[in-house]
């Protein structure tokens, strides 16, 4: 696979997926906005308590799976060399993949001053 059909496929599933956030949020929406009708008082700081922790997951995550992009093909080059490198190279993946689970303690820290 060639590089622009890569990105051809990465921009496509993008695409498809906005495409899918948008037609769940026109599906669901007037069923929400006609239960907001019903509630009298909307607590907006539970919403912005729910992204801040979605982003602080979502940045974690993204920022692991690029690290582990980078570090992972690096170290699969350098094991193919030199096989003895491999448990280097392993904890090297293990030391990105803690990124996530930074993030994900930070959303739990976050939600649990709800």
């Amino acid at each position: 696979m060639t590089a622009y059909a890569f990105r051809r496929k990465v921009r496509l599933s993008l695409v498809l997926t906005v495409a899918v956030l948008v037609a769940t949020a026109f599906v669901f929406t007037p069923s929400l906005a006609a239960a907001a009708e019903e509630v009298e008082a909307v607590d907006y700081n539970l919403a912005w308590v729910c992204i801040a922790a979605a982003l602080a997951f979502g940045f974690g995550a993204l920022g692991a799976g690029m690290a582990i992009s980078h570090v992972g093909s690096a170290a699969m080059g350098a094991i193919s060399e030199k096989p003895e490198i491999a448990t280097n190279a392993l904890i090297f993946i293990a030391l990105a993949e803690g990124l996530v689970v930074f993030g994900f303690i930070t959303a739990l820290m976050i939600l649990g001053k709800v």
